[in-house]
């Protein structure tokens, strides 16, 4: 019987704890003897984005969850959810095609935000849109417009769940004249604690969704709480601060079945 917990992705590979086998597409790769323990083994970890579905489909336990990876770097969806479950989310809207984007201004004004909304991360791709010049440079990308309603803050708060439980949470501040918040923008971390509330909504957010490896962003305007995102390729440069060593701290969390 295999003792330690088996993982695919090659994130803890450098430590001996955690079983890692390596991705591999073509399954016959795996030797018998890997086959067999992907098989049999009633969790993997790290499955990669390839394996979760196949292994939902199985009925085999994952972490991160299959949902996880299924809404990651996707705003769309994430924004759907959000709608669908009534969680607190600014004014966002999907458009598609040249008919539809002509239709944007009906239902924003300016200023407002633009989005890549698929496969972007670390605040790339994201526009402060304050004139029709601005928006229709903004439309001559490609894909759908994800465009939001602009909230001014000058900060945010990110709050990392792993398994049912937050982490670590802490303020994101924007650099001055930078409306965005993401530390790979110029942004800074303060461990000022969080209101209650957001940790609430945070928490809540992950675990209706499915979520249990996960950043989730937090504005707050005028007394109001609203989530931005879900963010599965959260960096790791809180933990660093706070002086918690990530890697170290993931195989804890796994060897002791804590996620």
């Amino acid at each position: 019987m295999n003792s330690r917990p088996v993982a695919i992705g090659a994130r803890l590979k450098k430590y001996p704890s955690i079983q890692t086998l390596g991705f591999k597409p073509n399954f016959q790769d795996y030797s018998a003897r890997e086959q067999k323990l992907i098989l049999n083994t009633e969790k993997i970890y790290y499955p990669t984005a390839f394996y979760a579905d196949l292994f939902n489909a199985m009925g085999k336990k994952t972490f991160p969850s299959f949902h996880t990876y299924k809404f990651a770097l996707d705003k769309i969806k994430q924004t759907a959810i959000f709608n669908m479950l009534d969680i607190p989310h600014p004014e966002t809207k999907i458009f598609y095609g040249r008919k539809q984007k002509q239709n944007i201004l009906k239902s924003f004004a300016f200023p407002f935000i633009a989005k890549k909304a698929r496969g972007s991360s670390k605040g790339n791709d994201v526009y402060l849109i304050q004139n029709n010049e601005e928006l229709l440079r903004c439309l001559k990308h490609k894909g759908p417009a994800y465009i939001q309603e602009y909230l001014p803050i000058d900060r945010d708060m990110r709050i990392i769940i792993i398994g049912k439980k937050i982490r670590l949470a802490y303020w994101r501040i924007a650099a001055p004249d930078n409306f965005k918040t993401n530390l790979s923008q110029g942004g800074v971390i303060s461990f000022k604690p969080l209101p209650q509330k957001a940790l609430d909504l945070a928490l809540t957010t992950a675990l209706r969704c499915g979520w249990d490896d996960v950043g989730i962003d937090i504005i707050e305007r005028n007394n109001q709480f609203y989530v931005l995102e879900g963010n599965m390729k959260y960096g790791t440069k809180g933990f660093r601060e706070a002086g918690i060593h990530y890697k170290k701290m993931m195989v804890n969390l796994i060897v002791e079945e804590k996620v």
